[in-house]
């Protein structure tokens, strides 16, 4: 009677924590709808470039599947590859078809040289064409897995942990009291939010650098750039993981509904950070990429990390994750301000 009593009481306290129902029901569906929507897209279609090629291997060559683009010179395809608006083109060199690919995505890489290798099997078989050249902008064919991904996992986990960490200290300082005290003071409410912003924010830098450093140096992580600007961009995310912490945590009364917010926060923004190929999800689903901190800093660290880029192409994504940061702090302002009962 009593473990029955006892299991009824519990029954009860979820089902009056809405909350929690909620969330042990929606956020298994968001996830999984996720993943569905993920990995039964569309294929891949890769988007190749010709460069000159004559009127009389083309008519040979089986054009489907894939998106062809024709240029006059290989400056104009470069450019494009540079700008990843072509995945590779094709171009005849002393009657010898090169093959140059923009090489940071050994999946787009697979694919795109799996259909030349299809296309040009007929021009082989009637002896109209050499073995293919193949070379590559970034990377090289021995790129693994690991170099493209390490970006975005690198990414993900400084994100991750420092969005928990933060996240759980701040309720902590509440349920403690510490906070009430200091709304009893006249220190006013931006001041409370950017003191825990800059004081967590040092333990979340020296965190940052020590798992960037980690990931490069010790795991090998492919590394073509300069280190201080992915010590540059992680220390943006962090920032970002931090604010947003702080954030929902005005919605969470424990460190256990802290934690439940992690499906629905944190696990959708791994599906639009570039851990998988975004051309192959559902485009009404696609667009959401670009309102998740980690889609900018997964793209930044990749052309840094993979690309050697440096500066110029990353700032805007760096500015993107301030902007966020900026956006969260203010929020915080408001909620410290109008929602938090202390």
């Amino acid at each position: 009677m009593r473990a029955m009593a006892l299991t009824i009481r519990i029954l009860r306290q979820i089902i009056r924590d809405k909350r929690t129902l909620a969330l042990l029901i929606f956020a298994p569906i968001l996830v999984l709808t996720m993943l569905h929507l993920v990995f039964n897209g569309d294929d891949y279609v890769p988007k190749i470039g010709f460069v000159g090629l004559p009127e009389m291997i083309t008519e040979q060559m089986e054009l489907k599947d894939a998106v062809i683009t024709e240029y006059s010179n290989e400056g104009e395809a470069n450019k494009d590859l540079i700008n990843q608006d072509i995945d590779g083109y094709i171009v005849l060199e002393r009657q010898v078809p090169s093959v140059f690919l923009e090489g940071s995505d050994p999946s787009v890489n697979g694919a795109t040289l799996k259909w030349i290798q299809s296309a040009f099997v007929k021009l082989q078989q009637n002896g109209n064409t050499s073995a293919l050249e193949v070379d590559y902008l970034h990377g090289s064919s021995d790129m693994g897995s690991f170099d493209y991904f390490g970006p975005v996992l690198l990414g993900f986990f400084v994100f991750f942990f420092v969005f928990l960490i933060a996240g759980v200290s701040f309720i902590r300082e509440r349920t403690t009291g510490t906070l009430e005290r200091l709304l009893s003071t006249p220190i006013r409410k931006w001041e409370i939010v950017m003191g825990y912003v800059f004081g967590f924010g040092i333990f979340t830098m020296i965190q940052s650098t020590i798992i960037a450093w980690y990931a490069i140096y010790v795991l090998d992580m492919m590394m073509e750039g300069t280190f201080i600007y992915v010590l540059i961009i992680t220390l943006a995310l962090a920032l970002t993981a931090l604010t947003l912490g702080i954030l929902i945590s005005s919605f969470a009364n424990n460190e256990l509904q802290m934690i439940q917010f992690i499906p629905i926060v944190v696990i959708p923004q791994i599906f639009f950070s570039g851990l998988f190929n975004l051309e192959t999800i559902s485009n009404w689903l696609s667009w959401v990429g670009p309102f998740t901190p980690l889609y900018y800093a997964a793209d930044a660290l990749r052309d840094v990390m993979v690309r050697g880029y440096g500066w110029s192409e990353i700032y805007i994504n760096i500015l993107s994750l301030i902007g966020f940061s900026v956006l969260f702090m203010i929020l915080n302002i408001v909620a410290l301000r109008k929602y938090r009962q202390i």
